[in-house]
């Protein structure tokens, strides 16, 4: 069985804006370097007939993971990380899909940006599946909540660098 992930966050600038904050070559790279933790970087990225593709990879230190984790999983949790946005009317749809290096398993989430209430909304809903027997829901809710607290903080920093511009 998946567990479920949903992150919602509201920023002031319009959608043109905030794209650009999610999705612009500098912005992902200044991301990375505040926020990507253990061995970030960027892998590719590359403009599309409608949109965007990048890789990023991102990790979390062995020292920071939960022990249970540590049980299972020896040394850094590299997370390799593939997001594509697409226009989509007034807004963009983007799909992700993320694995980590030595779990068996996978996170695919769905990704919009709209016009909201004040300005944009940034809406991600997705799951998270690891197929080990015994552990894999109790890990699938772990990586879940680690990767809300990453959306949040990508938020955090979105939101700081449309300032940062404006």
């Amino acid at each position: 069985m998946a567990s479920r992930i949903e992150h919602r966050a509201e920023f002031r600038e319009g959608v043109a804006d905030v794209y650009l904050a999610q999705s612009d070559e500098g912005a992902l790279r200044a991301r990375l370097a505040e926020i990507g933790g253990a061995h970030a970087r960027l892998d590719e990225h590359s403009e599309t007939g409608d949109g965007v593709r990048f890789t990023l990879v991102q990790g979390v230190s062995a020292d920071r993971l939960p022990q249970a984790v540590r049980t299972i999983h020896k040394g850094d949790l590299i997370v390799h990380r593939e997001q594509v946005w697409r226009r989509d009317g007034e807004g963009w749809t983007g799909t992700a899909k993320a694995t980590v290096e030595g779990v068996p398993g996978e996170i695919k989430a769905r990704t919009e940006l709209r016009v909201g209430g004040t300005g944009t909304e940034l809406r991600s809903t997705g799951e998270v599946k690891v197929r080990i027997p015994l552990v894999g829901g109790k890990l699938e809710r772990l990586i879940g909540e680690q990767v809300t607290k990453l959306l949040e903080r990508e938020a955090e920093f979105t939101a700081k660098w449309l300032a940062e511009r404006g």
